[in-house]
């Protein structure tokens, strides 16, 4: 089955809330490679940057390809605006960890769920480009798990805690929450259960930042 006529704008839509935050994505890992506390890692996140623009293009042209009248016609999403003003803080201090926390954990999270759930409905619909778009969600994968490790290896080392993380990520969780509402009626238009994905959210975090210790 192929993307119905109906269903070609809010799915177009929904990519542009990705290639929004792939643009995003690009610039902190940019940012984060002059922070690398060593050189494996900075390799990593100019890689990731570059991968990051190479995504935005793929999605922009498949925007240009499901709705072109629409290109640019990105979601409403000030919680989005709100939640790069805050990484910039964190960057502008210098705070590594906080970013690994909000970008690659939090922020790869969410778009690695929305992006898993849009795969889901696109093979579906027997979508163009599905090697492409595996690829796109393995890179996407391999982004999250370094945020991981980056701060598993720095809660072993003693630099931070779990707590402190948990803390720290409230606010970043808080606005992935609103952008979650707000994108709810795009997936609701085009026959997918928005409950599921805001669901599958939680699941891409690490235990230790999800689970409250007793």
């Amino acid at each position: 089955m192929l993307v119905r006529p109906d269903e070609k704008t809010p799915i177009a839509r929904l990519l542009t809330f990705l290639e929004y935050g792939e643009r995003m994505a690009n610039e902190c890992a940019k940012a984060q490679a002059a922070l690398a506390p060593d050189s494996g890692s900075r390799r990593f996140l100019l890689t990731q940057a570059r991968q990051e623009a190479a995504h935005a293009v793929v999605f922009q042209g498949a925007i240009a390809w499901l709705a072109p009248r629409h290109l640019g016609d990105a979601p409403f999403l000030p919680a989005l605006e709100e939640y790069r003003k805050k990484l910039n803080d964190a960057l502008d201090r210098q705070d590594v960890l906080e970013t690994f926390l909000a970008e690659q954990v939090i922020l790869e999270g969410l778009g690695e769920a929305i992006l898993t759930r849009i795969e889901e409905g696109l093979a579906k619909r027997a979508a163009p480009f599905g090697r492409l778009r595996r690829i796109l969600l393995q890179q996407e994968e391999a982004h999250h798990g370094f945020g991981r490790r980056m701060l598993e290896r720095a809660m072993a080392e003693g630099r931070i805690d779990a707590e402190t993380l948990r803390r720290r990520a409230q606010d970043y969780l808080a606005l992935t929450d609103q952008i979650v509402l707000t994108l709810s009626d795009l997936f609701e238009s085009i026959a997918e259960d928005p409950t599921a994905w805001a669901q599958d959210v939680r699941k891409f975090l690490p235990p230790w930042l999800t689970e409250v210790p007793a």
